[in-house]
């Protein structure tokens, strides 16, 4: 009798950050990801995403501020403040184009990858609500329209730069 090697499985593909936003909020009932080509390049775009204690409050709009607490590696943990006072700590991941901060009430994501159509352009996605306690949901009410309002910030924000 011989001994069989196991089967080799294919490596899996791996996900640029826009498709890993969009696997993630898959499971999020409620949640909805709003993308916009940006004309500027990817790396003009990133660090704008990655700013959490500047930039990342001016374009999520109920936030009033957002500020750092912790960073080991790729995860992170921030306090926030809205504009109606209410405070959240978040956790999550960031990495370069990618970005996924969760409170117990509050979900932020927001991603971005060279566009495959348009050379120098960036496309970007967002989608972020508010969570239900204890379930993977976001209330639905204004989420698509808050995503459209971050990307325009966003598109606004990097052409005042440029």
């Amino acid at each position: 009798m011989t001994d069989t090697p196991p089967p080799q499985w294919p490596a899996a593909a791996p996900l640029d950050p826009v498709r890993r936003l969009h696997a993630l909020a898959a499971g999020v009932r409620g949640a909805r990801v709003t993308t916009r080509e940006i004309p500027a390049p990817c790396a003009e775009v990133e660090p704008v995403l990655a700013d959490i204690d500047g930039e990342l409050a001016f374009l999520v709009p109920d936030m009033r501020r957002l500020r750092l607490t912790r960073a080991e590696g790729d995860r992170v943990e921030a306090v926030a403040r809205s504009r109606f006072g209410m405070h959240a700590r978040f956790r999550g991941v960031r990495r370069p184009g990618y970005l996924w901060l969760q409170s117990r009430f509050v979900l932020i994501g927001i991603a971005a990858t060279p566009s495959a159509t348009t050379p120098g352009h960036t496309l970007v996605a967002f989608t972020g609500g508010v969570r239900v306690p204890g379930r993977a949901a976001l209330v639905p009410v204004g989420v698509g329209r808050a995503g459209r309002k971050v990307l325009f910030r966003l598109e606004d924000r990097l052409a005042a730069r440029g």
